[in-house]
């Protein structure tokens, strides 16, 4: 169990995907995502998506990220945020998304 001070410390944010690009190093197919967060500015994540979702689909949806993990390497790119979304048993993700749009940057909690 985590208390409520673990769990306000995740800083989950409503951003929209603006540019998608295939990401051939990657480990696991994966695609480049830049994210516009509104005030917190654009922001990139390298998200194992391609099961479900072609390029096409995702460019302008909402999505939920945690904003506030340290950035990582993937490959040759810094992946600055997590994109958040149910996992099937096989990292068949399905991404989390408002059900009404909401400005960019709001927080979840």
């Amino acid at each position: 169990m985590i208390t409520w001070e673990d769990f306000a410390k995740v800083d989950m944010r409503v951003g929209q995907i603006i540019r998608v690009e295939e990401h051939p190093k990657a480990r696991k197919p994966a695609y480049k995502l830049w994210i516009d967060f509104g005030p917190l500015g654009v922001k990139t994540s390298s998200a194992q998506l391609t099961r479900r979702y072609r390029k096409e689909d995702l460019e302008g949806r909402l999505v939920v990220a945690v904003v506030n993990f340290p950035p990582r390497r993937i490959a040759d790119f810094t992946s600055e945020v997590l994109v958040l979304g149910a996992m099937g048993p096989e990292n068949d993700v399905v991404l989390l998304q408002p059900d009404q749009p909401v400005p960019l940057g709001w927080p979840i909690g």
